[in-house]
């Protein structure tokens, strides 16, 4: 039987190389990717079944970016982070109007590292590796 199969989510990483943190996020962010793709056979001499049953992360697709958002992606970011996290991904911003109108002045109101993952409506802003690490595992609805 023939049957189409799903594409690989796309989830982006917004990178700035200068920075510290944004540095771990993408070593922490290759990591999950590589975990997510990891995949056994039956015929090895471990047991998988445990790995088997407990649900995880489909395999997704990790993109790392220098380059800032297009107009159109920064919309659907703020839209995906929701309005009171506005703030965390354009410097001084407390609206998208605002937002959009701080991008256009000056594309470094944009504040990296932000982690956008496309398919499933989310996006994450800042350093907290943790709470990015939650988004991304967090299994697709």
């Amino acid at each position: 039987m023939f049957r189409f199969h799903k594409p690989l989510d796309i989830i982006t990483l917004f990178h700035k190389a200068s920075s510290p943190a944004s540095m771990r996020l993408a070593a922490a962010l290759r990591q999950a990717s590589a975990a997510a793709s990891e995949t056994s056979t039956e015929d090895q001499a471990s047991d998988h079944s445990a790995q088997s049953e407990a649900e995880r992360r489909p395999e997704f697709k990790l993109e790392i970016t220098e380059n800032p958002p297009t107009p159109d992606q920064l919309r659907t970011i703020l839209e995906y982070a929701g309005r009171h996290r506005i703030s965390s991904i354009v410097k001084g911003a407390t609206d998208e109007r605002e937002a959009m109108r701080k991008f256009h002045e000056n594309v470094e109101n944009f504040q990296r590292p932000v982690v956008v993952d496309w398919n499933n409506g989310r996006a994450q802003a800042g350093e907290n590796e943790s709470e990015i690490l939650k988004m991304i595992n967090a299994l697709p609805k």
